[in-house]
């Protein structure tokens, strides 16, 4: 679905498109923010710049997007939230689809890992309990240990971490088990963002999208890293 969207929004300059139908950043934004709370006019413009989408422009110099280049944004956000893909990633995917290839979703061999395509949906306490066959007592320790925030509602990391919280118990590793896993992905944050330093400084409206986009780039480098060394150590488990 979101990759024949961004398929289509390949013709988005064509002739036939009425001007009438395009929209400005500002409403482009309001389509958007609900789903994507940090998107902002300079993350729309970086993206532009790093040739993501390709939005028309008026005589004046105004940007004006088509519902295909919305869907393309869409895309993207969705893939840079979900799965911590680089922008590099991303477009080479997004060219794939424009030669009219058909390239398998980057990251979507992650077991487990929320669909970046669905949309953001949302869930209630018992809502979630029951989507992914648990107990209230194992979210209960979830939260305890850190693994998943207490809220009124729930998003779809919730669901994939409180399913995988379930396959885990049955082979005796509980939620308590996992307490450093929080300690550990928030001295990872610590690392990003030390390395951000110099570039957040300069305080700037591209500073900030750059920031986002080398938060992505890093965290996805040392996912790499990690999965590596749990594979190295995994194959000393077997002669």
């Amino acid at each position: 679905m979101a990759a024949s969207s961004a398929r289509a929004s390949h013709s988005r300059s064509a002739p036939s498109t009425a001007a009438a139908n395009l929209l400005s950043i500002g409403q482009v934004l309001s389509l958007l923010q609900p789903e994507f709370s940090d998107v902002s006019p300079s993350k729309l413009r970086f993206l532009e710049e790093r040739g993501l989408v390709s939005p028309a422009r008026t005589p004046s110099g105004y940007r004006k997007f088509s519902e295909g280049d919305v869907e393309r944004l869409r895309l993207v956000l969705a893939m840079q939230r979900d799965c911590y893909l680089p922008l590099n990633v991303i477009k080479q995917y997004l060219l794939d689809l424009d030669a009219g290839l058909n390239p398998p979703m980057p990251g979507a061999a992650l077991t487990g890992a929320p669909s970046m395509l669905g949309g953001a949906r949302r869930y209630s306490r018992d809502d979630l309990v029951r989507e992914a066959r648990a107990s209230a007592g194992l979210l209960n320790d979830a939260v305890s240990a850190s693994l998943v925030t207490a809220s009124e509602t729930y998003g779809d990391d919730a669901l994939a971490v409180l399913k995988a919280l379930v396959e885990l118990q049955k082979v005796g590793i509980e939620p308590r088990h996992l307490r450093g896993f929080r300690a550990a992905a928030d001295r990872e944050v610590g690392l990003i963002e030390s390395a951000l330093v110099p570039v957040a400084r300069r305080n700037n409206v591209t500073s900030r999208a750059q920031v986002a986009e080398r938060a992505a780039e890093i965290s996805g480098q040392l996912e790499m890293v990690r999965t590596s060394l749990i594979r190295s150590a995994l194959a000393k488990l077997t002669p």
